[in-house]
């Protein structure tokens, strides 16, 4: 009987050149996360002369912060290509703009869990769906999606954990 593992996912937020890109590497060894480095993939862009290189480019040979529409995009493409996997975010999200849209992500995500209440086994229609939709792989009984991972349900609770979390986020 196989019971679907969470998915796990994490952001590392600390200044700039404070040790996350370390701490990152040695997490995703360790915890088996995929390591999201912005900076690790701004680079790459930058290398292989995509357009979102291209534009990243101008804003670094300045000194400047890649703007939020560049560096969100580049981001979601990788984190689209990851599903169904652990990962670890390092330097992204930077302002509250960039972090809505994995909140976004993430209420997507967990909007699309339904469980076998006896069992406990989970199912996510996206990465982990059951063989026949809505049906328990293993007893053939109906799965059900519980009240707070309604979409309406998940969005409060992802406000709630914001505004209860920002106090902390500011002391670091």
């Amino acid at each position: 009987m196989a019971v679907a593992s969470k998915l796990l996912s994490a952001v590392i937020l600390r200044p700039p050149c404070s040790g996350k890109g370390t701490v990152c590497q040695r997490i995703a060894q360790n915890f088996g996360f995929q390591d999201f480095s912005s900076g690790h993939f701004l680079w790459e862009n930058i290398k292989a002369k995509t357009e979102v290189g291209e534009m990243a480019k101008q804003y670094i040979e300045k000194s400047l912060l890649v703007p939020d529409h560049v560096i969100t995009r580049l981001m979601m493409s990788e984190l689209e290509n990851s599903r169904g996997q652990h990962w670890l975010l390092d330097g992204f999200p930077r302002t509250l703009r960039q972090a809505e849209i994995p909140f976004e992500t993430l209420k997507d995500r967990l909007s699309c869990c339904w469980i076998h209440p006896p069992s406990g086994r989970v199912y996510n229609m996206d990465f982990n769906p059951p063989h026949v939709h809505g049906i328990d792989d293993v007893t053939g009984e109906p799965l059900v999606q519980q009240e707070d991972d309604k979409p309406e349900a998940v969005a409060a609770r992802l406000r709630q954990y914001k505004d209860m979390a920002k106090p902390v986020i500011e002391l670091y």
